[in-house]
């Protein structure tokens, strides 16, 4: 009776074991590799951003922007030896703020579970200059007018230098700078501009840009002081915008190709007795009717909230 209950005894905690054994499987199986996001930046319209998923274990990783996969990275490979990376080709359908995500479906389905990266927020960049496909392009900075002392005085003490924050009582200039490419790429001017401005929320009227000679170089300005009303004093970001227009044109330069002979040291190249030539680009003037109407450009800046054109309270220390 005795060696009965003694086998039974061993069956059990056999069998106990086994579960025990079983449980410490099925517990190591549910393990979560690590899966890490980065990359992923880009400017709109340009090359394509490339994210990388960094993982803990290899297999397959789905990419999506939002709730979107990306097409073709629906299941992206890893690498077979670690670090185990799956690297994404992404082209933003827009520009601005977008999350990222990635799943990995490990290879090894016994040792490890699908895992989650924690969600990517990546900014793609606004082309600042000009408007696409407008044939304006235009490059706008803000400087502090020479002439403050005191308090108001350049902080480094220089003036005319490029910066976005100012102190009420301070005069804000405008620079303006300009191409267009129906010109041929020409400098925007006084001969070729119907009209150029400054908009700045809070001003009813807008300032003209005036183009002139400053020290030898010629750019586009407009002037605002700030200081006790009536003049500007809201503190904070100051919203602007430029906006130029250009004159309408009865003529436009169009990109064109030519044959150049091939020179070296002054003198035309020959193979077998044969000229070389090279093709090469040009600008050719062509006559249009009716004339071609100017075109518009608006700059507005997009650049961070750090770097926005910014007036503060003259310092109290």
């Amino acid at each position: 009776m005795n060696g009965k209950k003694s086998k039974a005894l061993i069956v059990a905690i056999a069998l106990a074991g086994a579960s025990l054994l079983g449980s410490s499987a099925a517990s190591a199986a549910a393990t979560a590799p690590t899966l890490v996001l980065s990359g992923g930046s880009t400017v709109f319209g340009l090359s394509p951003a490339i994210i990388v998923a960094t993982a803990g274990a290899p297999g397959n990783v789905a990419f999506s922007v939002g709730s979107t996969v990306v097409v073709g990275c629906e299941a992206v490979a890893t690498t077979t030896v670690a670090p185990f990376v799956a690297k994404c080709s992404w082209v933003p359908a827009a520009a601005g703020p977008a999350v990222l995500n990635a799943v990995l479906t490990p290879t090894d389905a016994v040792t490890y579970t699908v895992a989650n990266a924690t969600p990517l927020t990546v900014k793609t960049g606004t082309p600042v200059q000009g408007i696409v496909p407008n044939p304006i392009s235009l490059y706008v900075d803000t400087v502090l007018a020479s002439g403050s002392t005191g308090v108001l005085a350049p902080r480094f003490g220089i003036s005319c230098a490029v910066t976005s924050q100012f102190i009420v009582g301070q005069t804000i200039v405008f620079r303006v700078y300009g191409n267009d490419a129906d010109l041929g790429g020409a400098v925007l001017d006084s001969t070729n501009v119907a009209s150029a401005f400054v908009t700045v929320a809070g001003v009813a009227t807008p300032i003209p840009l005036a183009y002139g000679n400053h020290s030898g170089v010629a750019f586009w300005t407009a002037v605002l002081k700030t200081g006790a009303a009536p003049l500007y004093n809201t503190l904070g970001v100051i919203n602007f915008k430029v906006t130029v227009t250009t004159k309408d044109r009865n003529t436009v330069k169009v990109l064109a190709t030519k044959l150049a002979p091939r020179m070296l040291n002054g003198k035309r190249v020959r193979v077998n007795g044969a000229q070389v030539y090279d093709r090469v680009s040009y600008y050719r003037t062509v006559p249009v009717n009716p004339p071609l109407m100017g075109a518009t450009a608006v700059w507005q800046s997009n650049f961070t909230s750090t770097s926005q054109l910014t007036l503060f309270a003259v310092p109290t220390n």
